[in-house]
This record gives structure tokens, C-alpha cells and sequence, in this order.
């Protein structure tokens, strides 16, 4: 192929791909949806290659997160927090203390099954991108537990929600059981999002609950596996949506602005969906392997079905 090929097709490429990035910003396209055009145009190698997809991914997620803090109220904030505290502290524990047990029982490297328990007991990639220097886990290691999580928050974003229908879940409770079962918060806040503004608000204000456990599971990481402990990052994105919380309760009377800035916010995630299916390669499906896999597989069962019978039994 000629330079000048070369260039034509990767113009081509960069047109398809933000004409869709675009697209996924009107209201017709589903958080399921985004991600299934993001991984068609991976599939088709038409995502362009100068993109940096994590780093973009990242901070729209932050800023739309926060955006979404203007359309919670304080007391509605609260109130979720309070009733769910119990559970995402004991989900949390009983999680890594599971996938100890398991990470021995299938033979798993160590520091590769706490990633991936990690992963799941907190907020996904968030949780392993954190806790992997405080333990000064290998790159394969990282990448093998991200890959774990990456596939499973691909189907929970189509399952959850079809679940929850059929189960004829409330907009709080189901937006409990996302915020606590799925580990990603790009995919709890798809899902939730998918299922209602309700349960949107309420798995919102739940997870970054659970993602503020980032920070003491990753000092005792680094304690127990004997790691640096000055390598654990902050996720300074919780502090700015508590702070759009409580601007939105001081300053009611912009009202009307906020609600466009949670609509808006609603948009991004949708595209962020997008821009993590755009990220899905066959390759990274592989890279998951059988027993790590299964690993994540058998905490996100026990994990989700727990959950579920404590949310509606209670």
C-alpha cells in the first residue's frame, strides 16, 4: 500500500469513527448499543490508531460522572448511601476473601487472582489500575486481570438490565444491585442508565460509595503482598461529583441548568460505552484465558446472586 493509501484509508477510518463517537450522543442509541458499534469498527480496524482510547475513556468518564453529581439531590444521596453501606462494605471483604480461597483452589498466580478480586469486589479497572503498582504486579499480570473484568462488563451491560425486567426489579433496588454486582462503573451506570433515571441516581451515588474502598483495599495490598504503598493513585473524580452534589443543594435556583447538564452527562457515558467497545479486540478476548476467566466468572456469580438475595429478601 502506497503513502498516499496509507494516509486515504486512515482518514477514512478517523471519519467513520467519530461520525459514530457523534451519533452515540442522540438518544437513540442504548449504552449496549455504542458498545457493539464501538467493537464492529475495532473488528473492521476502522477505530484510528493515534487515538489514545484509555486515556480519552478515563477522563470522559470522570467529567461526565461528575456532571451526573448535579442531577442527584443531597437527601436522595444520603438516603442510598446509608441503606447500602452494610452491603458494599460486605460484599467488598467477602469478595477478596473468596478470591483468595479460589485464586489457591484453581491455581491461579497470587497477585493475578487479587487483581482480578479486586476488580470485582470494588470498581473494576479503576480498582486493578490502583491496587497493580501498590503490589508491583508484572504488566501481564495487570493486563490478564483487566481482560478478565473487560469481558464480563461487556455482557453484564445486556444482561443486567434484561434480568431485571424479567425479575420486575424497582428503579432503587435494581439500581442497587448494579452499583454492588457489576464492576466497572462505565457499565453500572450504562446499565443502570438503560434501566431508568432512578436507578441511574441510585447505582450512581452507590459505586462511587464502593470506589472510595480503592484506597484502603490498595494500602492493604500493598501491606500484605509487601509492595509500595506510595504508588496507590487517588480517584479524585468521587471528591468533584460530592462537591456537584452539594453546589446543586446550595444553589437550587439553577435548576434547570442542571438537569440539562445530567442530560448531557447521560450522553457522554453512552459514548465512553462506545469508546471501550472500540477498545475490544479479539486478542484481548483471548488474552483472558480459561482459568482466570473462570475465576472472575464464579465472584461474579457469587457476588451478583448474593447481592440479588439480600436486595430482595430485605
Amino acid at each position: 500500500m502506497s503513502l498516499y493509501q496509507t494516509f486515504k484509508s486512515s482518514r477514512a477510518s478517523g471519519y467513520s469513527f467519530y461520525l459514530v463517537a457523534l451519533v452515540c450522543l442522540f438518544p437513540m442509541i442504548s449504552s449496549p448499543v455504542a458498545l457493539i458499534l464501538g467493537f464492529i469498527l475495532a473488528s473492521l480496524g476502522l477505530v484510528p490508531t493515534q487515538v489514545n482510547l484509555a486515556a480519552l475513556t478515563k477522563k470522559l468518564l470522570s467529567y461526565s460522572i461528575i456532571g451526573l453529581g448535579f442531577g442527584i439531590h443531597l437527601d436522595q444521596a444520603i438516603e442510598a448511601s446509608q441503606q447500602g453501606l452494610g452491603l458494599v462494605i460486605g460484599s467488598i471483604f467477602c469478595t477478596l476473601g473468596i478470591g483468595y480461597l479460589l485464586t489457591k483452589l484453581l491455581r491461579i498466580e497470587h497477585k493475578t487472582g487479587h487483581l482480578i478480586a479486586a476488580g470485582t469486589a470494588i470498581c473494576g479497572g479503576s480498582a486493578i489500575a490502583a491496587v497493580a503498582p501498590a503490589i508491583n504486579a508484572r504488566d501481564d499480570q495487570t493486563s490478564l486481570a483487566l481482560a478478565t473484568v473487560f469481558v464480563l462488563n461487556s455482557v453484564a451491560l445486556f444482561l443486567f438490565p434484561a434480568l431485571g425486567h424479567l425479575m420486575e426489579m424497582s428503579q432503587h433496588a435494581f439500581g442497587t444491585w448494579a452499583a454492588i454486582a457489576i464492576h466497572d462503573t462505565s457499565s453500572v451506570v450504562g446499565a443502570a442508565g438503560a434501566y431508568g433515571d432512578e436507578a441511574l441516581k441510585t447505582a450512581t451515588t452507590l459505586k462511587l460509595a464502593r470506589a472510595l474502598w480503592i484506597i484502603p483495599v490498595a494500602f492493604l495490598s500493598a501491606l500484605l503482598f509487601k509492595g509500595d504503598s506510595k504508588k496507590i493513585g487517588i480517584p479524585f473524580f468521587i471528591v468533584f461529583y460530592c462537591l456537584a452534589i452539594l453546589f446543586a443543594h446550595w444553589v437550587p435556583d439553577l435548576q434547570p441548568l442542571y438537569d440539562q447538564i445530567f442530560m448531557v452527562s447521560k450522553r457522554v457515558l453512552v459514548v465512553c460505552l462506545f469508546l471501550i467497545g472500540s477498545g475490544i479486540t479479539v486478542q484481548k478476548l483471548r488474552a483472558a484465558g480459561f482459568q482466570p476467566l473462570l475465576l472472575g466468572i464464579l465472584l461474579w456469580l457469587i457476588i451478583g446472586v448474593g447481592s440479588l438475595a439480600y436486595i430482595q429478601l430485605a
